[in-house]
Parts: C-alpha cells; sequence; structure tokens
C-alpha cells in the first residue's frame, strides 16, 4: 500500500472526522494496526497542533482479558477508562483483527459481565461527551471475509473510505429531513412485514463523522410500536460468534421469537438484559461503493440499498430511551439480487428494491452518488 493513500484516509480522520484544531487532545486507539499507519495518523495530529494520546491493543490479549476478568475487575476499567476519556476532546479507533472470530469461545455469561460492566457505559461516555470515529484496518482476514484478494480488497477499502462525504451529506439531507417528520414506517420483503413509528424521535445522517466507511441515515422506533416480523439476509458477526438466517418476530416494540443459524447463542445474547429484545435504530444504507456483506459491521450497515434494524441499545441521539448491553446492527439488503422489498414513510413509497422512488431522495441512488 502506498504511503499517499495512508495519508489521504489520516486526513480525512483528523479534518473531517474528528475535526481536530489546535491544543485539543485526542485518544487514538489501536487494535492489531500497523505502526506504519499509526505513525502517519500521528504526524497529521500533529500537523494541525493537536496532541496524539495513544493505546495500543492485541485482539488475543483483550480476549485473554475477558476471560480473566470480573464484575469488579471491568467496573474498575471502566471508571479509568472514562476518566481518561474526559482528558480528551476526540477518540478515534481502529481495529485490524486478525481473527474475527476471537472471542467466539468466551462464554456468554463472561461476555455479558463484560459488556455490562465495561463496554456499554465506556460506548456511552464516548459516544455522547467526544467527537469519535470508528474504522477497521484491511487485512487478509479482512479481505477474505469478504472474499476477495488482499490486494484487491486494499483498493476497495481505501477507495470507499475516502468517498466525497460532502456530496454525500447533501444527497442525504432530504432523507434526513423527511425521516425527522415521519410517523408510520412499513419494511416489506420476502419473509418480512414490519411496521412501527419513529413519531418524535427525529433522525440524523451519517458521512464519515463517527463511522469510517458511511452512508446511512438513523432514527429509532418508539419503544412499544414495532409489530410484524422482519427477516435479514446478511451474515453477521456478535460476539466472536456467527450467525445467518435471523428472523425476528416482535410484538409491542418487543421481540417474542428469534431464530437463526445459532438460534441458542442467539436468544443467549437477546437475553443479556431486558433492553436486548427491544429495538435502538432504524437505519437506511446507501454506500455506493459497498455491495455485498464481509461480517463486518461497520462496513454492512452502510451496504447499498440496505437498511438495519437492531437489536439493543439506543444511543441518545436519535433514541427512544431504551438501554442494554447489546447493540447488534442487523443488516437486511433489499437490492433485486437479494430478494428485493420496499420501505414505507406514511404510505408513502421511498424505497423499492434497494433504489429510493421520490425525486427528492434520487441523489442518494449509486450512479447519481458516484457521479
Amino acid at each position: 500500500m502506498s504511503d499517499s493513500r495512508y495519508a489521504k484516509l489520516a486526513d480525512l480522520l483528523v479534518s473531517h472526522s474528528t475535526e481536530l484544531v489546535k491544543g485539543e487532545r485526542v485518544l487514538i486507539h489501536t487494535t492489531d494496526v500497523p505502526d506504519a499507519f499509526v505513525s502517519v495518523l500521528i504526524q497529521a495530529v500533529r500537523t494541525v497542533g493537536a496532541y496524539p494520546i495513544l493505546m495500543s491493543q492485541s485482539s488475543r490479549l483483550v480476549r485473554q482479558l475477558i476471560l480473566s476478568g470480573d464484575q469488579a475487575y471491568w467496573e474498575a476499567e471502566a471508571k479509568l477508562a472514562i476518566e481518561q476519556l474526559q482528558t480528551v476532546a476526540a477518540y478515534i479507533s481502529i481495529r485490524g483483527n486478525v481473527n474475527t472470530l476471537e472471542t467466539s469461545d468466551i462464554p456468554t455469561d463472561v461476555m455479558r459481565v463484560y459488556q455490562a460492566a465495561f463496554g456499554q457505559p465506556v460506548t456511552d461516555y464516548r459516544v455522547n461527551h467526544t467527537r469519535w470515529c470508528a474504522l477497521r484496518w484491511p487485512n487478509p482476514s479482512f479481505a477474505q471475509a469478504a472474499g476477495m484478494s488482499t490486494d484487491a480488497f486494499e483498493d476497495f477499502y481505501f477507495d470507499v473510505c475516502t468517498l466525497d462525504y460532502g456530496r454525500m451529506a447533501k444527497a442525504a439531507e432530504p432523507l434526513r429531513e423527511l425521516m425527522a417528520k415521519t410517523d408510520r414506517v412499513r419494511i416489506l420483503g420476502p419473509g418480512t412485514d414490519l411496521s412501527f413509528s419513529i413519531h418524535g424521535i427525529g433522525a440524523r445522517m451519517s458521512f464519515g463523522q463517527r463511522n469510517v466507511p458511511d452512508g446511512e441515515c438513523f432514527s429509532c422506533p418508539t419503544i412499544d410500536s414495532t409489530n410484524g416480523v422482519i427477516s435479514y439476509n446478511a451474515p453477521t458477526v456478535y460476539a466472536g460468534k456467527p450467525f445467518s438466517d435471523i428472523r425476528l418476530e416482535l410484538k409491542d416494540g418487543l421481540i417474542v421469537s428469534a431464530t437463526s443459524s445459532d438460534t441458542t447463542s442467539l436468544n443467549e445474547i437477546l437475553d443479556t438484559d431486558e433492553g436486548a429484545r427491544r429495538i435502538g435504530e432504524f437505519a437506511i444504507g446507501y454506500n455506493p461503493v459497498i455491495l455485498n456483506p464481509m461480517r463486518d459491521v461497520l462496513f454492512d450497515e452502510k451496504i447499498a440499498g440496505s437498511l438495519h434494524f437492531t437489536p439493543g441499545n439506543a444511543y441518545a441521539s436519535p433514541g427512544n430511551g431504551n438501554r442494554s448491553g447489546v447493540h447488534w446492527d442487523m443488516v437486511l439488503i433489499q437490492r433485486p439480487e437479494w430478494g428485493g422489498g420496499e420501505i414505507w414513510f406514511d404510505d408513502v413509497l421511498i424505497r423499492k428494491d434497494g433504489l429510493f422512488v421520490p425525486d427528492v431522495l434520487q441523489g442518494l441512488n449509486p450512479e447519481r452518488l458516484l457521479g
């Protein structure tokens, strides 16, 4: 990979994603990321006069910490992590997991303690009190999950991560405005007929300032409004465990039935706490370069023609007040080759088979976004 691609991505993270300015401090949190890129990122931070704080980890060592920790340990670690976050203006997380299933053998009850005592409180603080950005790093394992050679995947990765996010934001603003004033949503497709309200919740669009890559507009169902069934067609990994063919049935906002390729593990996760069986996010994805799932949520939730409907924690803005140690972005792709589908807002067809229908939203269709 050329150094120019490192520099372009580092500049995006500093100038666009976190908007660092002189005198600010940023926590750079890396897991299995090459020193060569971290060095370029540090230089980019210093170029604008900001100060980098570095925390570097290994996914294998994190696994061992989770296995050996208990509630008291993780509560103490959470306190320290939040105290550190209180000293910075921004947070950049880069994860290059060599093995996406590294934590697959951690018992569910052990992972539950880790998520409740450490993961949720630290994430909640970071999301609500810092300018943050999260991204993955391309490596052979990631390329394999995407079904691509390492070289081809690196080209894809840097192309998708450094899109013209200003253009995307302009095209997405009408969708954000429409979602913000929408009451009733209906989602239709093979094995899917789901209805809910987003009245009064609001909406936000994402364009490279929180996730890289990006390309989604999100809201949240009101807490008790969801009824029906949704069948997801994108495979997913959660807590180190692989899942496919997830089907959820909801009644008055509560997941009352859940099946998948691993129904037992799915329901164990959904039983993590009371909020795990309620929905914390509804989002529409439209990144024109990401077409197929690769079992990495930061990419898969942005797939062109997709949506995600998320059991678990609802972040504060916008949110419905649901709290959980779980936040699982399950993805449904609605392009024709994936079975098609429709999204309706207040009885108006908004998207059909992955393409936006109203004239005001057609700027988000792939051929328009790619120009």
